[in-house]
């Protein structure tokens, strides 16, 4: 016993609601746990409970052709094989297929015309329109047949199998045959629709490099980025993506990132500079050590991220698909009564209440909201990634328009996490020098920012001591999480943090007014004075707030271990409405729980973090946001959505996303059942006819096609 995964991809499937079918009638195979269809890049993923099942592939092949017969089922092998055909093979097979259809729909409709005119016996006619009708709704009626056997009969197959074999018995021979020609046209036209949205979003994120320039010894040779390996050198060319990440080992250029990040301005590289998979050299010719495996590169996590994105569905898609299920048996149901209660009651013929009943039967299809609903929540997501913003699915997407509170970290959320030591202040018979000396040594193994500018101070003031010297003889450094440093060196102790690290070893010290971050250092319990150290706030923060409030959000909150005089100074810098300061990592967590409780009911709470720190706090959050997760695997792990670079006001642009999204689902949904209403009513009046009950079903689904792709494209 054991649990496996299989991947399958369903070449050609368009029909969302037919994908919702087969994702149920898969799920329930016996030792299948889980199966899910993502639409936007036809795959079916299947969880088997035990690895023993057998016969899985063919069970899969005999559901799918069941309701799309033209679908090929193929594995990620047999995929792969068919990607390796020529492009021209593949459009002269599609072309073919195609002009072997319009030929018999083409002979359907002549058929139609020539016998509705010419002068012959009823006997003859009759069998020529037979013979046009099977031409014109092969597909239609076998699938429907098919449909039937299984007791699946609530059927876009079966609702215009019924709709076109109602008209064609009542006498109206040549609208049968036209509902099945428009109908056929419709769904190809949809198909051709869908393909292209598919396509559209696809090229949002077309950062996939399609080969590696690998150097062995002297000789460069072009190769499938997957074939490249840990410590490889790649030579990248000016105009080339960045096929993996990895070090400029030589070279200088200039990066665009703008396909990760929507940062319009290049960065320039030079040797041990990162560059990261996906972003493209703009000038000069770089070789690249790698550090990555294609698999685990920058790039195929961020592409499998937005593709993977469609299979977190939002409320409105679940309610669609649920709807979907009701609507159609209903209006089925109220075909029946149309066409047999008025005549019953002495209002009209049969033949006439049936006619006004197939308009209900042939407008009840509700491919239109299934196809565009999911449709517009992925356009959103697309034109998100094209801005720098990964949404890792639908329901964060519908989420973020609700948002009530957001609470911020500040290091590296609101300001920018650069730490540059602004004043040095000694305490009486204490020299500067020896200060600095004391806070180097405690902070020389630490990585916190507020380290590195302390040693960056250190080494830029040329003090005659040498640290590496003196930090061999460091016996224990011990960090102590939201306090500071112990570090024990010999016969003496050196502390370096905050006043809690000083209360906690009975040190006192002075009161200090200073804004900023400020870092106490003792020697043996014997104080010796206080660095300070400040960060600088992110541009666009004061107007992202402003922003932020426009756009709806009731309350933001920011969240510091730093001191109350600083956090109080930033946060009115910030224009934040709330602030909490001297917090430790569980204290955060702790008042987050608290903001989360008091918007309960109102709204959406969100985090916004680094990524790595605040692991916990994103977990937790309604929407956890992190900032700058450009090129860092924990931060992409940890939160639902990501900010490529750290640019603050792109929370802002996600949340105008997420209201466009929003309006566009709702457009659709009142449009499509708007028009579905409206055609009923006309229909049961006699005011309209078959025609124009074909015609409005496939406008309405087109329309609301090209409707969902305007979430794509955001200003």
């Amino acid at each position: 016993m054991g649990m496996e995964n299989k991947e399958y991809i369903l070449d050609g499937l368009c029909c969302a609601n037919c994908a919702a079918k087969i994702e149920k009638e898969v799920s329930n195979l016996s030792g299948v746990t889980e199966a899910s269809i993502n639409m936007m890049n036809n795959k079916l993923s299947i969880a088997l409970q035990d690895t023993g099942v057998t016969d899985i592939t063919k069970k899969v092949k005999t559901i799918v052709a069941s309701h799309e017969p033209s679908v090929k089922v193929l594995d990620l092998t047999e995929k792969e094989e068919m990607d390796k055909q020529p492009a021209s093979n593949k459009k002269q097979e599609a072309e073919e297929e195609m002009r072997t259809y319009f030929l018999r729909l083409g002979i359907a409709v002549a058929l139609a015309i020539i016998f509705s005119v010419v002068n012959v016996s009823n006997g003859m006619k009759t069998a020529f329109f037979i013979v046009a009708y099977i031409l014109a709704g092969y597909e239609v009626l076998s699938a429907a047949i098919k449909n039937i056997r299984k007791g699946d009969i609530f059927d876009e197959n079966f609702l215009m199998g019924i709709a076109s074999l109602g008209a064609f018995l009542i006498g109206e021979r040549v609208e049968a045959i036209a509902v099945l020609v428009f109908y056929g046209v419709g769904e190809l036209l949809q198909e051709k629709a869908v393909n292209k949205s598919k396509k559209d979003i696809a090229g949002l994120m077309n950062i996939r490099p399609d080969y590696a320039n690998k150097i062995t010894g002297d000789t460069i040779s072009v190769v499938a980025p997957e074939q490249i390996e840990v410590g490889d050198l790649i030579l990248v060319k000016p105009g080339e993506k960045v096929p993996l990440d990895g070090i400029v080992v030589k070279g200088t250029s200039f990066i665009d990132s703008r396909a990760l990040t929507g940062e319009s301005v290049p960065i320039e590289v030079e040797v041990e500079d990162t560059v990261l998979s996906g972003t493209i050299n703009t000038s000069g010719v770089l070789e690249i050590k790698v550090t990555k495996p294609f698999g685990e590169a920058t790039v195929s996590k961020i592409l499998e991220l937005v593709e993977n994105a469609s299979s977190k569905k939002a409320e409105s898609e679940k309610f669609i698909t649920k709807f979907a299920r009701y609507y159609t048996p209903i209006v089925v149901f109220a075909a029946v009564a149309v066409a047999v209660v008025p005549p019953l009651l002495g209002y009209g013929t049969f033949t006439n209440w049936l006619y006004r009943a197939l308009s209900f039967l042939i407008i009840s299809c509700p491919c239109a909201l299934v196809i565009s609903i999911p449709l517009s929540f992925f356009g959103g997501i697309g034109g998100a990634a094209k801005q720098g913003i990964l949404i890792k699915g639908g329901n964060y997407l519908d989420a973020l328009k609700m948002v009530d509170t957001i609470v911020f970290d500040k290091t590296g959320t609101l300001t920018k996490g650069v730490f540059k030591v602004t004043k040095v202040c000694p305490t009486e018979g204490v020299d500067i020098d020896q200060l600095i000396y004391s806070a180097a040594i405690a902070e020389n193994h630490s990585t916190h920012p507020i380290a590195k500018s302390i040693l960056s101070y250190y080494n830029k003031n040329n003090n005659s001591n040498d640290i590496e010297t003196l930090s061999i003889e460091t016996a224990q450094i011990t960090e102590l999480a939201g306090h500071g440093v112990v570090a024990e060196c010999g016969e003496y102790v050196i502390y370096a943090g905050n006043e809690k690290l000083m209360r906690k070893f009975d040190i006192l010290t002075p009161l200090t007014e200073a804004t900023g971050s400020i870092v106490h250092v003792a020697k043996n319990n014997k104080y010796l004075g206080y660095i300070l150290i400040s960060d600088e706030i992110k541009s666009g923060v004061k107007e992202t707030m402003i922003a932020l409030k426009q756009l709806g959000v009731k309350h933001t909150v920011m969240l510091t271990g730093d001191h109350t005089n600083t956090a109080k100074e930033i946060a009115e810098l910030c224009q934040v409405d709330e602030y909490q300061a001297e917090l430790l990592p569980q204290d955060k967590v702790a008042w987050f729980e608290k903001y989360k409780k008091q918007a309960a009911g109102k709204g959406k709470i969100v985090f916004v973090g680094d990524g790595i720190n605040d692991a916990p706090v994103l977990a937790g959050a309604d929407i956890g946001i992190a900032m700058g997760g450009i090129g860092s695997d924990a931060a992409i792990e940890a939160a639902d959505v990501v900010i490529m670079n750290d640019e603050i006001s792109k929370i802002a642009t996600a949340i105008k996303i997420a209201h466009k999204t929003k309006s566009i689902v709702t457009q659709n949904i009142i449009f499509a059942l708007g028009i579905k209403a409206l055609i009923m009513v006309l229909a049961f009046l006699d005011i309209t006819s078959i025609w124009f009950a074909i015609f409005a079903d496939v406008g309405v689904a087109l329309i609301a096609l090209f409707n969902a792709m305007r979430a794509m494209r955001i200003k």
